[in-house]
């Protein structure tokens, strides 16, 4: 995994972080990732993915239902119409 330093942080930046990661149990380390994934990229891209997998899940599930038919069984189905 890779690592961050930031040196020179601004004290005003360095107490909001470290008081909203003790609201929320977390350490500034955990809290500072918690942040920077709430960057609208990030967060675009995370969207994203959510969306691809669900169309995949989506794409299994109609796959399944085809290839549970037999073929044959659906070309009787569409004479019989």
């Amino acid at each position: 995994m890779a690592s961050l330093q930031i040196r020179e942080l601004p004290r005003d930046v360095y107490e909001t972080l470290a008081h909203r990661a003790e609201q929320e149990g977390r350490s500034l380390a955990q809290q500072a990732i918690v942040e920077l994934r709430k960057v609208p990229e990030l967060e675009a891209k995370r969207n994203r993915m959510d969306t691809i997998e669900k169309l995949r899940h989506k794409l299994a599930q109609v796959a399944d239902s085809t290839v549970r038919t037999p073929p044959e069984a659906l070309i009787r189905e569409d004479r019989d119409r």
